[in-house]
């Protein structure tokens, strides 16, 4: 941060300004984090308990639930506990470090979403070669790939605000570290960086938006070639991904594609994607797939079993 002039620390507005509201929305939002950590906790220990769900699509989704934990606790936990605060404050280097984590467990979402969209073309396009395609040394190197894609986008971002120099004001109109916000505080013009950042968040996730709907209708015009069942299947399984994919990409699209702004409307979508997204997602892979509820049923039922025994 050798930029950085006068400001070391900064004061975050938040959310909601109203303290009676503030508390409603502490109980409301702990609880949807609680219920984010233990779901998509539950999947990543049935994916790797459970001997029924060795296959590519669980490993992938086993990586997604782990990356939701994450991406949600870069800043929820803050946000959670400054709902209570009178004066909601967060040091320069801990802003820096929030929009490094949050936007590398992000895009490391983006990659893992892409690689479960063509897990499930390989599968429903070219059947007869997917073990050999989608080996166990593939997905990891793919599972891999995804976080190495995410560390460098993040040192991207992160290397542009480093460049800024701050030297107040000092409150950043936001309920946690972005980057659109705290570029409003540097002391210098900062177009040409917004304009980077509209290219390394904003295009990104549109093409990988587009290339994922693209893949997916690829894959539905090739089920026209399978059974009654094995369409009913696949389709289920599809469903959830397109959910998932626009429960996501939504709320990014919509704030990375367009200029700046301090919206309160922009708030509340942010609230969407890091706060009830993850919350989310595990609800729609379980409920929409058997294999995995037979498998929570199993693995529940033999822990209860085995603590009354």
């Amino acid at each position: 941060m050798a930029n950085t002039n006068n400001v070391t620390e900064l004061i975050i507005i938040g959310l909601f300004q109203d303290p009676e509201v503030q508390r409603v929305c502490f109980v409301i939002f702990l609880l949807v984090y609680l219920a984010t950590v233990v779901g998509n906790g539950l999947i990543v220990l049935t994916v790797n308990v459970s001997k029924s769900l060795h296959s590519p699509m669980y490993f992938f989704l086993s990586y997604l639930s782990l990356v939701e934990i994450t991406y949600s606790s870069t800043v929820v936990p803050k946000f959670i506990t400054d709902l209570l605060a009178k004066i909601k404050t967060i040091s320069l280097e801990g802003c820096v470090a929030q929009i490094f984590f949050f936007h590398f467990f992000g895009v490391t979402e983006i990659f893992l979403l892409t690689v479960m969209a063509y897990d499930r073309y390989v599968a429903i396009c070219k059947p007869l070669h997917y073990t050999t395609i989608m080996s166990r040394s593939v997905c990891r190197l793919l599972v891999a790939g995804s976080w190495i894609g995410g560390f460098f986008h993040s040192m991207v971002q992160i290397i542009i605000t480093l460049q800024l120099s701050f030297c107040g004001p000092n409150v950043i109109d936001h309920y946690f570290c972005d980057l659109h916000p705290l570029f409003k505080l540097a002391c210098t013009d900062t177009s040409v960086e917004g304009v980077i950042v509209l290219a390394n968040s904003g295009l990104f996730s549109i093409f990988s938006f587009l290339l994922l709907v693209s893949s997916y209708i690829v894959i539905l015009f090739n089920l026209r070639n399978h059974s009654a069942e094995g369409r009913r299947k696949a389709l289920s399984t599809c469903a959830s991904h397109i959910m998932v994919v626009l429960l996501f990409f939504g709320p990014a699209i919509f704030l990375y594609m367009r200029p700046p702004s301090t919206f309160t409307e922009d708030k509340l979508v942010a609230v969407f994607y890091t706060v009830v997204t993850p919350m989310l997602n595990p609800i729609i892979y379980t409920l929409r797939n058997a294999e995995v509820k037979n498998a929570m049923r199993k693995l529940w039922g033999k822990k209860v079993n085995s603590a009354m025994g």
